[in-house]
């Protein structure tokens, strides 16, 4: 499992940088419902924070304290960004080194069918554990060397995080966190 994790993150952030063009999120014409607004303005399930300053700038996650994410994660932050395409904004996190030490995200989608899309695509059932934290939320976790994950899903709503650190613990806890001060 040590060996498919590192092909795992490598195949989740190529496809964060790819372009698809086969989802149109235009509501059908012939829809008898009126048209509703896609979750998070439309972004297709595996989206992935867009933060252009990157680390250059420390700006506020409006639902984690910089400090908190620096205690429960182990690593100063010294650069932090938001991505606001997402309802809730994800909040990105930088350490002394280039790659982010933190990204969480919470996705509202349209359904409960496509949250737990998201967190299907971010801890697929065949190389993570399950993950049941908090109460009534569902999904999987991953610990690895220099990277893991915890991913639940709650109705039409997804939490993913994902750590630099080898603890699915520490991914866990910010999930938690993020959960109760969301009031999700």
């Amino acid at each position: 499992m040590r060996t498919i994790l590192p092909a795992l993150v490598a195949v989740c952030a190529l496809s964060a940088c790819t372009t698809s063009t086969t989802s149109d999120p235009t509501p059908s014409s012939t829809s008898m419902v009126a048209p509703a607004v896609a979750g998070d303005q439309g972004l297709p399930f595996d989206a992935m924070p867009d933060i252009p300053t990157g680390r250059n700038e420390l700006v506020p996650c409006p639902y984690l304290d910089s400090q908190w994410v620096a205690d429960t994660n182990g690593q100063r932050v010294l650069g932090s960004g938001i991505d606001e395409r997402f309802d809730h904004p994800a909040c990105v996190f930088w350490s002394y080194a280039e790659e982010e030490q933190l990204t969480v995200m919470v996705r509202t989608m349209a359904s409960e069918s496509d949250a737990e899309q998201v967190v299907n695509w971010a801890a697929p059932i065949d190389t993570t554990e399950p993950a049941d934290l908090p109460a009534g939320w569902m999904g999987g976790r991953l610990g690895s060397p220099g990277r893991s994950l915890y991913a639940v899903y709650k109705d039409n709503k997804a939490v993913v995080v994902f750590t630099n650190q080898d603890q699915s613990l520490k991914a866990q806890l910010v999930a938690e966190e993020t959960i109760k001060n969301l009031g999700l």
